[in-house]
């Protein structure tokens, strides 16, 4: 698939709506729900087994995705939020859970997302945050390199205290 260019237009949904995916072990998409498929702009047959980094937004710093796949890689789970690209370049905010998926017996199969409208308050606080952590993996020409720096630059400016956190203290402001 060729790489989509963003258009600066924002796209929303509805606060009732859940977007759902699943994706196996190496992230390629297993399952998209109409929601996932009408924000996005994707047909389920473009988005089956393709990656799920397919919606990656450039702006979403490489750090965020860094402790994402730590934290699922790791058998916990992860709020986080994540600004997507759709198809036709539109980018939608999200407050996605992201789990691992288990069999019967407890081993990780695969990972399953739900992603929520976000309060408009919160994308704000965090688009600071993300512009500061982007700014830490310019200048890196290895990808694995900026992730990195990313991911210092986020848990430096969180002061030692957990992501979690600062997702929890932005979910309860905008439920006041």
């Amino acid at each position: 698939m060729r790489a989509t260019t963003p258009t600066g237009v924002a796209r929303t949904f509805g606060e009732d709506e859940i977007i759902v995916s699943k994706t196996d072990l190496r992230g390629r998409i297993t399952y998209a729900n109409d929601v996932f498929l009408r924000v996005s702009a994707y047909a389920e047959d473009e988005v089956l087994g393709q990656p799920h980094s397919l919606i990656r937004h450039p702006e979403t710093p490489r750090g965020l995705f860094h402790l994402l796949w730590e934290s699922i890689q790791g058998g916990d789970e992860i709020f986080a939020y994540i600004n997507n690209l759709a198809k036709d370049g539109a980018h939608y905010w999200v407050l996605a859970h992201v789990t691992p998926t288990r069999d019967t017996r407890g081993t990780v199969v695969g990972y399953h997302s739900s992603r929520r409208s976000p309060a408009p308050a919160a994308v704000a606080r965090v688009e600071h945050l993300y512009a500061r952590m982007r700014a830490a993996e310019a200048g890196h020409r290895r990808a694995v390199d900026a992730a990195a720096a990313s991911r210092a630059a986020l848990e430096e400016l969180l002061g030692g205290r957990p992501y979690d956190e600062l997702v929890w203290e932005l979910v309860a402001e905008g439920e006041a």
